[in-house]
């Protein structure tokens, strides 16, 4: 997989307890963190990343998302979280490309179970990079949606992190979810309509479609 960083402002891998991006005060053990944010898009980003600096955490942002499609779909989220990224000064790491193949391929047939599937792709990713790039701790702005399952996300990520040997840093952002996206709409962000894979646009459209009106007798 080719991966490529998109910095925001300089320092982003800058030394644990300097100043850099990145670096955050101590945790409860009295380590340094150094936190990598795996970001779905950015309008699910704002809250996470204004809580964890106002917790004094400066995270470098993340994006590795397989699940999204169709191309144009996947390159507007994208386009629209690196703008953002440089508005705001995050540090910003995009990885690898356009996943629809492997995204298909790890799924198979199981289309109703996609959802497990997603997660662990994903959260694999950002806990294999956070290992192999000196981060200690990773976690992920879809703990923000309301529509997500909470509790499967956060188990699949304390596995990755377990695999990987890093640390998960969970938060539950999901009370600023509402001013999260009404700032987006603000701040004219693209807002996307659905979840991100091609199952999930069917789903949009399937909840959409009104069962037919039934002739009176």
């Amino acid at each position: 997989m080719v991966s490529h960083a998109i910095i925001a402002h300089p320092g982003a891998f800058g030394n644990l307890s300097g100043g850099a991006a990145g670096v955050t005060i101590a945790d409860k053990g009295g380590r340094y963190m150094k936190l990598l944010l795996h970001i779905c898009c950015a309008p699910c980003s704002i809250m996470c990343i204004e809580t964890l600096r106002g917790e004094g955490i400066e995270p470098v942002g993340f994006w590795d998302n397989p699940n999204i499609h169709p191309f144009t779909e996947f390159r507007m989220r994208r386009n629209t979280l690196v703008d953002y990224a440089k508005e705001i000064g995050l540090s910003l790491v995009v990885e690898g490309g356009y996943g629809l193949r492997p995204f298909l391929e790890a799924v198979g047939g199981d289309f109703d179970g996609r959802c497990p599937v997603c997660y662990r792709l994903r959260m694999r990713s950002a806990a294999r990079y956070a290992a192999e790039n000196g981060f200690t701790h990773f976690t992920t702005t879809l703990l923000i949606s309301p529509y997500q399952n909470h509790e499967m996300l956060a188990q699949t990520a304390r596995e990755a992190a377990e695999e990987f040997g890093v640390s998960f840093l969970y938060r539950d952002f999901r009370p600023s979810f509402r001013e999260g996206q009404d700032r987006a709409r603000a701040m004219g962000l693209y807002m996307q309509k659905y979840c991100g894979c091609i199952f999930s646009e069917e789903d949009r459209y399937r909840k959409r479609k009104k069962p037919p009106k039934k002739e009176e007798a």
